[in-house]
């Protein structure tokens, strides 16, 4: 099948508007590859520091420079049950190393912080800026520059785009992420997600919500619902980066054992053959596969910001628009919670990645012509096995499994992806609409104004929120307070939904990556401490949200002339003022609301 013209004609936009940077990062990678690589480097001082606590074996493949050395970079901690199964990994890739007479060392560790453990609370409004954190944290890890080759050990949200900007500083090296895995399913989603909202209904207390929330996250391994985690993992598949089929293998299984190991010994094998270095892995095309894969499977909208990051840092320039045509080109394929009641489980039995995968190469939505760390994209649509001990690889179910999760291309779910861009008077945000019903995707009605989720969420309580509205909490973006989720949110719009009420959502702050079914206009930009128009709505104020037409208006005469309202949201406590820097520096939301390569601006 030929490559669908959209999704050409957006790479070659991609292309070129990235020309410059791209050639200035390939040119970088060049001279670092140039210099050469490893132990071979380093003075003898410098090698006897990076191997004094060796064990014997390990000193002595050292001191020859012959061998690959893998740097390893672990996210790991006993907190985030999905990057506790990390701590094991080590072990397992350097017994696999020692194998192929190499080595393996932890070159670092980077903070891994739970959104789920921070929603709501203060320290959320440290989760954007952990990504930066993160990135410079696994540069300092690979700096030591003794590595040939590294994996990068992360699962969740800020975790795996940290460690990719951070990664393609090293691009000249191969790189391989090795994921954990989802945990086993516990209760089904709509099940949790109606006890949430009889919780803030007052139906049940407490003690009823804690008991359904550990039913669902109740074990090792990523929860199962289809947000920012498990959204990272399908995209290092479809960049290439994963080993196949590795994203969705559950924890502490003797599949995921072999995967973990066969990773070490994938990265020997590319190091030692000069294949595949990460700036060659990732290029224009790799970034649209990846774009195609969000949308294919309704993914998390915390990607309009991670994959601008993610994108820039290998030289390549995105943006929304981007987003959206590719939204419109790509066919919705998979029903994951929220835009569905399966978790990743059930999308991986029903035929998982693999099954997705062909189906959009066979369709011509993914460039096949790509480097891969497994060689060709055409190898990920083969799923990873056990053939007694032997892990082997096998072709995709012909059909999918289960027809109300997975679906052909010539099947779809919807003929359209579930992202949008909304342009209006009030400013540019990004709404995902594929858990969204169609009746409620453009919504009329006043404005309510909070400059806090708390504030809206005591105003909810108070009964005073039992009517149609557009809420609009503002002072939420990267430079108020580091943009932190709202998705404390969720229970009482979706509640106030299902009592007949028409609402929406309006904020330059962020949603979880479980966007539901409340339209929901998020990442508003510029945001409100930017001055945006945001900062001039007013209650009362009539706002339009137009998700079929794309666009987002405030219908209030001389609203353009308004004098904007000034706030300083809290920023001490919890570590919260060390990040003052951060705040300052930080990109606009459509920018990627980071940090680095700010010529961009």
């Amino acid at each position: 099948m030929p490559l669908n013209p959209v999704v050409a004609e957006v790479t070659d936009r991609i292309r070129e508007r990235s020309r410059e940077h791209r050639a200035d990062y390939l040119a970088r990678m060049a001279a670092a590859h140039d210099k050469g690589r490893g132990s071979r480097l380093l003075s003898c001082g410098n090698l006897a520091h990076a191997f004094a606590a060796s064990p014997l074996l390990d000193k002595k493949l050292l001191k020859a420079g012959q061998s690959v050395n893998i740097g390893v970079v672990n996210a790991y901690n006993d907190m985030l049950s999905a990057h506790q199964p990390l701590g094991a990994y080590p072990d397992l890739i350097k017994a696999a190393a020692r194998e192929e007479m190499c080595t393996a060392q932890v070159a670092g560790g980077v903070p891994a912080m739970c959104d789920g453990v921070t929603q709501g609370q203060p320290g959320m409004e440290l989760s954007l800026f952990s990504r930066e954190v993160i990135a410079l944290s696994t540069a300092v890890s690979l700096s030591h520059n003794i590595f040939d080759a590294a994996l990068c050990l992360g699962v969740c949200d800020k975790i795996v785009p940290g460690l990719f900007i951070g990664a393609l500083s090293f691009g000249h090296l191969p790189v391989l992420f090795v994921p954990a895995g989802p945990m086993e399913s516990g209760i089904p989603n709509k099940q949790k997600a109606k006890v949430r909202e009889e919780y803030a209904a007052g139906l049940v207390g407490r003690e009823a919500l804690l008991e359904s929330e550990a039913a669902s996250y109740h074990a090792a391994g990523t929860c199962t619902f289809y947000g920012t985690a498990n959204s990272n993992q399908m995209l290092m598949e479809l960049m290439g980066v994963h080993l196949p089929g590795t994203a969705f293998v559950n924890p502490d299984t003797p599949l995921r054992t072999a995967l973990t190991r066969e990773a070490a010994k994938r990265a020997i094998a590319l190091a030692r053959s000069g294949e595949a270095p990460m700036c060659r892995v990732i290029d224009e095309r790799a970034v649209v596969n990846g774009l195609i894969g969000l949308m294919a499977t309704g993914g998390s909208t915390n990607h309009t910001l991670h994959m601008v990051a993610m994108a820039r840092a290998a030289g390549i320039v995105i943006t929304w628009e981007d987003f959206d045509q590719i939204s419109r080109a790509t066919p919705l394929l998979a029903r994951v919670y929220p835009n569905g009641s399966a978790d990743v489980n059930h999308f991986q039995a029903a035929g998982g990645m693999a099954f997705l995968t062909r189906e959009l190469l066979d369709a011509g939505l993914l460039h096949e012509d790509v480097t891969t760390v497994a060689g060709t994209l055409r190898a990920y649509t083969q799923e990873p096995g056990l053939d007694g001990d032997t892990l082997v690889w096998r072709d995709a179910p012909a059909t999918s499994l289960d027809l109300d999760i997975l679906r052909p291309a010539s099947n779809p779910f919807d003929h359209e992806g579930g992202l949008r861009v909304l342009e209006g008077n009030i400013g540019r945000s990004v709404i995902k609409i594929s858990a969204v019903a169609p009746e409620h995707r453009v919504v009329e009605a006043p404005a309510r104004v909070f400059h806090d989720q708390d504030d809206f969420l005591a105003a909810f309580k108070r009964g005073e929120l039992d009517q149609d509205m557009v809420v609009v909490v503002r002072f939420q973006g990267p430079q108020a307070n580091g943009m932190p989720e709202l998705h404390s949110l969720t229970p009482a719009l979706c509640l106030l939904q299902d009592r007949g009420r028409k609402v929406a959502l309006i904020t330059d702050g962020r949603m979880s990556g479980a966007s539901g079914k409340v339209p929901a206009a998020i990442h508003l930009t510029p945001e409100a401490a930017d001055g945006g128009p945001i900062a001039r709505i007013r209650d009362g104020d009539i706002i339009r949200l137009d998700a079929t037409a794309g666009t987002l208006e405030v219908k209030a005469e001389g609203f353009a002339a308004r004098e904007v309202e000034r706030f300083v949201q809290p920023q001490s406590g919890l570590g919260r003022e060390l990040f003052a820097p951060f705040r300052q520096l930080a990109a606009p939301a459509e920018l990627g609301a980071g940090l680095f390569f700010q010529e961009t601006l």
